[in-house]
């Protein structure tokens, strides 16, 4: 299982980084961290299952709906 943020659809509202801050962070300036590595996507490293469920919380919360889960 992957973790999958779309970039162009987040806003960086921060939801996700109150529900899993283990995989989630902002910048200082406000933006997700992973901006920094990735333009229109960002795909994680295979999850853990522990991880895995964790993002699913962060799924739901998402309030644009960019965040999703893949395999």
């Amino acid at each position: 299982m992957k973790l999958v943020v779309d970039l162009n659809q987040c806003e960086n509202h921060g939801q996700c980084t109150f529900a899993t801050p283990s995989l989630f962070s902002l910048t200082d300036e406000g933006l997700l961290s992973f901006r920094s590595t990735a333009q229109d996507e960002y795909v994680s490293a295979d999850l853990t299952e522990a991880d895995a469920e964790a993002a699913a919380t962060a799924v739901d919360m998402c309030p644009m709906q960019a965040i999703s889960l893949r395999g």
